[in-house]
């Protein structure tokens, strides 16, 4: 961005819901670490969160909502997630649950799978700019991608500074590490262990979680190559369209029926990824045709696009 990041204090909570309204990136400390907060709802605003982490891959993000009532306009919740929700809402549990088809989200956020990540903060000032926008916010921990997760806003400045636009300070996060994430179906299973405990969960279940080493158990969210595959085949790196062919362009790009960004910008095509891929598989499945999709640079987020287009090209065997 060429400028310093701008640190707004907790008394500047309508200027910092601002930079969200307004597509930016904005840093907000949860009592596990600070986020790095975008609109769920836009997907260019998702894909500038991947550019300035350097995140390698598009993993589900979790969405954060100012309460239980936001959060079920965008998930659908069971007996068993409200039961959870009045156990530890607000506070750092994740819970993976069925999206609602009218949600809204980017399909960036969800990694294109049919759940979301949701999670009522307990941090005052956090819940007060979630108040205050009034929407989902999707927010990954607030540093570069592989680093130490921030608990204070010099962690923030020391990994982003002028990578994003502004920072809501909000003093050292209580808890230090990130919040537990369960996945939520007919039973619940521990996919990450964070900032609360199983044993409290437990208790609340009265059952035992299933755990992440079970062999029975789903992995985290966008671990699995199979959830990111088309039901047609698909094929990388196409210079041209062959027969039978339903071709997904770059730049510009013949024959494309469809364009991840006709300018080549590849956080547009990061935004458009999930969605266009559902759309090429539709047209492709209709007319028993296959997906091509043509080059994308494996520079900044192509780099990501590529991993997630791998993934769905891969030999299903």
């Amino acid at each position: 961005m060429g400028k310093r990041t701008q640190v707004f204090t907790a008394d500047q909570v309508g200027q910092a819901a601002e930079v969200l309204r307004s597509g930016g990136l904005l840093a907000f400390a949860t009592e596990t670490v600070y986020g790095l907060g975008a609109d769920a709802r836009d997907g260019t605003a998702v894909a500038a969160v991947y550019a300035a982490k350097g995140r390698p891959a598009f993993n589900p993000l979790i969405v954060h909502l100012a309460d239980l009532a936001t959060a079920e306009r965008y998930a659908v919740f069971s007996p068993l997630a409200r039961k959870l929700a009045a156990a530890f809402w607000p506070g750092p549990l994740s819970m993976v649950l069925p999206v609602r088809r009218d949600a809204g989200l980017s399909s960036l956020v969800t990694a294109g799978l049919e759940t979301v990540a949701l999670r009522v903060p307990a941090h005052a000032g956090a819940r007060g700019l979630l108040a205050e926008f009034d929407g989902p916010v999707a927010a990954p921990s607030a540093n570069p991608s592989g680093g130490i997760s921030p608990t204070q806003v010099d962690h923030v400045l020391a990994g982003l500074d002028g990578r994003i636009d502004g920072i809501l300070s909000g003093g050292a996060c209580g808890v230090g590490v990130e919040s537990t994430i369960l996945l939520v179906e007919g039973h619940v299973s521990l996919l990450r262990a964070g900032g609360v405990s199983v044993e409290n969960i437990e208790t609340v279940l009265g059952t035992t979680l299933a755990r992440p080493e079970d062999p029975s158990t789903p992995k985290s969210p966008g671990q699995l190559a199979s959830h990111y595959a088309p039901n047609a085949a698909l094929r990388m790196n196409a210079t041209g369209i062959g027969a039978g062919e339903v071709l997904i362009g770059f730049g510009p790009t013949k024959g494309a029926e469809l364009n991840l960004s006709p300018t080549g910008d590849a956080n547009e095509a990061a935004a458009n990824l999930f969605h266009m891929l559902r759309r090429a598989d539709e047209i492709a499945g209709a007319a028993g045709k296959t997906i091509a999709v043509a080059p994308v640079p494996l520079q900044g987020l192509g780099l990501a696009i590529n991993d997630r287009l791998s993934r769905a090209a891969a030999d299903r065997g």
